[in-house]
Formats: structure tokens, C-alpha cells, sequence
């Protein structure tokens, strides 16, 4: 393995487990704040931190010369805006509904689980890609996720065949999540990808303001007493996370990459146990095993696919 191989690699590690252990603070915030004031409250922080990184790109590439606004045409550059706008925006709308949906599900469960339940959208990204792209997973994807739905199985349902609320809420959670990638794939290709998350926190914070001022009262206490929590996950899980995913994803190989931040889930049971003293049951555990199977096992290449 070559040195900017092993130097993604270790960058992405990082990024997992940032993502992993901010469930435990966003737990940790629902002692303070309610769960749509906590989600438009990060993504304040979110929002800014994005934008410094638009700045100083922006300035980097005009001092090289390199800027889309002086080497593309007129009519190029229209085309290269108006993708990074539309997708941002769409994307945003996905972001905001799932980081809601997420948020007020995290209240009344550990943030293991919703840490694991939350990686179902590492599974149903290619069903959703077949249902409605015509794409064909592999044969392994589709047993990963015949796998994954074993282990939530095993992770959410006990006694009576029913579900939590609080489960229903992570798994449109996932379902939404999912969207998002598959749109930002869609239009990242001929977008600005650092601008287009610019565009998204922004949307996100818009659709998430709206939901947190008509069902909740914020209040700058409540912001206070979630302080430490709000700045995890707005700066650190979220603009820090989401720039070392990309300049992880630029080194390291793709599948890797996939694998890598899949550990995500692994990190949030731990971070559970360690912040927050969470301990799953044995079976939740043997839920968590199969559905992390299962998660890898979606994203080992295969030769044959399902035509």
C-alpha cells in the first residue's frame, strides 16, 4: 500500500469515528434542548464552516488560474451553477428530514442502535438504485441485504413482532439518508461539491428552522446548556467529517472507503458505552453483528450480477 493510500485510509478511519461517537452527544443534547432545536442548531455551525471552505477554495483556485468561472464557457459554467444549486437543495431537503427524523428517534432509544439501525442506508442504496435507476446490484448485495434485515430484526424486535417508534423513525431515517447520496452522486459529477454542501447545509437549515420554531420553542439557554454537544456535531462530526471524507475519499480505494466509514456504526456503540454507559442485550449485540456483516459484505465487488 502506497503512502497516500495508507494516509486516506487513516483519514477516513478518523471520520468514522467522529461520526460514530457524535450519536452519544447528540444523545447526551436531549438533556437540554429538544431534538429539532438541537438538528437546526448544528447545522448553523455546519453552515459556517462550509462556507469558510467555499471561501478559501474559491481564493485558492482564483490565485492558480483554476476557477470554473475562467475556464469554462459562459454556457458551461450556467450548466456547472444551476447543477450545484438543484443538487444542493435537493440534497438538503433529504438532509434536513433524515437529521430530523434521526434527532427525535435518538430521545427514546441508545445511540448504539440508532447508530446501526441509521447504517441500513449502506443497504438500501442499491435496492433504491435498482427501483427506480434501473441499476443492478451485485448477487452479494442483495444477500447483504436479506442479512441486514436479520439483524435489525434481531436488534429491534423482542416478544411481540412489532417495532418501536423510535426504530420506524431510524429506518425513514436510513430510507432518507439513502436519497441523499443517491442525488448527491447524481449531480456531484458535474457540480461544485464543495458549494453544492454549502447549498445543502443551507437548505437543511431552512426546512429544519421551520420544523424547530413551529413545533418547539429554541432559546438561546437551552442552546447554552447543549453547548459542548451542538459544537461536536456541527463542527467536528459535521464540517470537519464531511471535509475529511473527501479528502479521505480522493487517496484511499473506493471500496475501502466504503468499508472504512461503515465502522460508523461500530464507533457509536462504543461511543455509547463509553460516554454514556449504554450496554446493549445479547441479542441487540448479535443484531449489531449481523447487520455490520452484512454492511461489508454489500460492498465487496463481485463478478456476476443480477441482470
Amino acid at each position: 500500500m502506497d503512502n497516500k493510500k495508507l494516509l486516506g485510509n487513516l483519514i477516513l478511519t478518523v471520520t468514522a469515528i467522529v461520526w460514530g461517537m457524535a450519536f452519544a452527544f447528540q444523545k447526551d443534547g436531549m438533556d437540554h434542548i429538544g431534538p429539532l432545536s438541537f438538528a437546526m442548531s448544528r447545522l448553523v455551525l455546519s453552515l459556517g464552516a462550509a462556507a469558510v471552505m467555499v471561501a478559501v477554495k474559491g481564493a485558492f483556485l482564483k490565485k492558480q488560474g483554476k476557477h470554473p468561472r475562467d475556464v469554462m464557457t459562459k454556457e458551461q459554467y450556467a450548466i456547472y451553477r444551476q447543477n450545484t444549486i438543484k443538487g444542493g437543495i435537493i440534497c438538503g431537503f433529504f438532509l434536513s428530514t433524515a437529521s430530523c427524523l434521526q434527532q427525535v428517534a435518538i430521545v427514546e432509544t441508545s445511540a448504539g442502535k440508532a447508530g446501526f439501525i441509521t447504517a441500513l442506508y449502506v443497504l438500501l442504496v442499491p435496492v433504491i438504485g435498482t427501483l427506480f435507476f434501473g441499476k443492478s446490484p451485485s448477487l452479494n448485495q442483495w444477500a447483504a441485504v436479506a442479512a441486514g434485515l436479520v439483524g435489525l430484526y434481531l436488534l429491534c424486535i423482542s416478544g411481540s413482532f412489532s417495532l418501536a417508534k423510535s426504530d420506524l423513525l431510524l429506518i425513514g431515517c436510513a430510507l432518507l439518508f439513502s436519497m441523499q447520496i443517491i442525488n448527491a452522486d447524481k449531480y456531484v459529477g458535474s457540480a461544485d461539491p464543495v458549494a453544492m454542501s454549502l447549498v445543502q447545509f443551507a437548505a437543511a437549515l431552512v426546512i429544519t428552522s421551520a420544523l424547530a420554531f413551529s413545533f418547539e420553542e429554541p432559546s438561546l439557554s437551552q442552546i447554552r446548556a447543549a453547548a459542548v454537544p451542538i459544537v461536536y456535531c456541527g463542527l467536528i462530526s459535521g464540517g470537519l467529517g464531511y471535509t475529511f471524507q473527501i479528502i479521505g475519499q480522493r487517496y484511499a480505494e473506493p471500496v475501502a472507503a466504503s468499508l472504512i466509514l461503515a465502522c460508523e456504526s461500530v464507533f457509536s456503540v462504543l461511543g455509547g458505552w463509553l460516554l454514556l454507559g449504554e450496554v446493549l442485550t445479547a441479542r441487540e449485540l448479535l443484531g449489531c453483528c449481523v447487520m455490520f456483516a452484512a454492511i461489508v459484505l454489500s460492498q465487496i465487488p463481485a463478478k456476476s450480477a443480477v441482470k
